[in-house]
């Protein structure tokens, strides 16, 4: 999830939207969101508080930009998932998850984008938490139409464990609470897949 070219040999080469979004994304990673100012952010973009404010409007909003992004690489997750397993949702399912897992590391010290900003944002009505809010209920739905497609019974309970176990190892990675979590997670999101199809195959035979 953390962006492959890295400040500042990039930075110079950037429009100032994105040199912004991509100083806002580093200190609002780094050090949270409340404690981050915008005069931070656009020292750090190489910039003025005056642009900053002519492409977001508010820092709210600049929050919840940097949040929708964070979100576009889950929907493009779900997205290749379906690509590269055309026609067999059971993959596709394990696919999402072994985004998941394989993002894990870069959590160790920073934490999950959405859980520390829900922690620092109680207003539901802030545009960020509305962005999660949106984006958790997307993925949502997208994970219960793999899991329908895969046949599995009582798929709404399937996706709740699922989100379960994903949500978990990203908190767990960060507190350093579990060790091998995604190894572990792999395995727990196979056994649900596996489990559950083997219920379909038994009522069959029955």
């Amino acid at each position: 999830m953390a962006p492959t070219a890295r400040r500042p040999s990039r930075v110079a080469k950037l429009p100032p939207r994105e040199r912004i979004l991509d100083a806002a994304e580093e200190l609002f990673r780094d050090e949270g969101i409340r404690r981050v100012g915008v005069q931070a952010i656009a020292e750090r973009a190489e910039t003025t508080k005056m642009a900053l404010y002519r492409h977001f409007g508010t820092k709210d909003e600049l929050v919840a930009e940097w949040l929708r992004i964070v979100a576009a690489d889950y929907r493009a997750a779900f997205d290749d998932a379906e690509a590269e397993h055309p026609g067999l949702p059971g993959e596709q399912i394990l696919a999402v998850a072994r985004f998941v897992a394989e993002g894990l590391p870069a959590l160790t010290y920073r934490g999950c984008p959405f859980v520390n900003s829900l922690a620092e944002l109680p207003d539901r009505s802030h545009p960020a938490r509305q962005v999660i809010e949106e984006h958790k209920a997307h993925q949502a739905r997208r994970l219960l139409d793999m899991c329908t497609e895969a046949g599995l019974p009582e798929p709404e309970q399937a996706v709740a464990e699922i989100t379960f176990v994903l949500e978990g190892a990203q908190v767990s990675v960060q507190n350093g609470s579990i060790d091998q979590v995604g190894e572990r997670v792999m395995r727990i999101v196979e056994g649900i897949v596996d489990r559950r199809r083997s219920v379909v195959s038994n009522t069959s035979v029955g």
